[in-house]
């Protein structure tokens, strides 16, 4: 189902109506400031679980996810002093920074080494999401195991939309992916290569 929300302005019953259906363990197709993602509710089972299935995702391989803000990202990872000034810097923004996790993120949204990537987007309406749940969101690339990601609303609609309880439309978003950086052990090593620029990174 295509819900229509202001990407400038998001209205804030709308947002209610997001949150409502993410505690009863929906999943949703939502912007960011890259391109779109399906997400759930990081503490419902049932919700992690189907995306899972969806995504045809190794169990050991994790997902990411969205924060409100840097002290909410410090409730589920170990944010060092380090860690915390390169964040500050580049956040919100196109960036996955992978840390050490804390022992309140599942276990399923965790690695082996019990690292997570943390994603605070600069999007007004991926924020307003997790400003009302109060917790973060699992974020994954909308698309289906194998597929390129998918851009605009009504075709994530169309291609995934009986798998979803809601679609947001919140315009086309073109962009390339997260650029994933790890800060493990205070030291900054790029991941994956996506829409945030990584020339700064000699210089941390």
């Amino acid at each position: 189902m295509l819900l229509h929300i202001n990407p400038q302005n998001p209205q804030e019953r709308l947002i209610h109506r997001v949150v409502d259906s993410l505690k009863k363990g929906g999943l949703i197709a939502y912007p960011t400031d890259t391109t779109y993602g399906i997400g759930c509710d990081i503490f419902n089972r049932r919700g992690v679980k189907n995306i899972y299935q969806i995504k045809q995702r190794d169990p050991r391989k994790p997902f990411s996810f969205i924060c409100a803000d840097l002290s909410d990202a410090a409730n589920y990872a170990q944010v060092s002093n380090f860690s915390f000034k390169i964040m500050k810097r580049h956040l919100p923004g196109p960036y996955t920074f992978v840390l050490e996790a804390s022992k309140i993120v599942p276990d399923t949204l965790t690695t082996r080494q019990k690292t997570v990537g943390i994603r605070i987007p600069d999007d007004s309406i991926a924020l307003a999401i997790v400003r009302e749940l109060g917790y973060p969101l699992v974020t994954t690339s909308a698309n289906l195991s194998g597929e390129s990601p998918l851009h605009d609303p009504q075709e994530i609609d169309l291609v995934m939309g009986r798998m979803l309880d809601l679609v947001i439309d919140g315009g086309v978003r073109l962009g390339e992916p997260s650029t994933v950086i790890s800060l493990i052990d205070d030291r900054a090593e790029v991941l994956r290569q996506g829409s945030g620029e990584t020339s700064w990174i000699d210089q941390s």
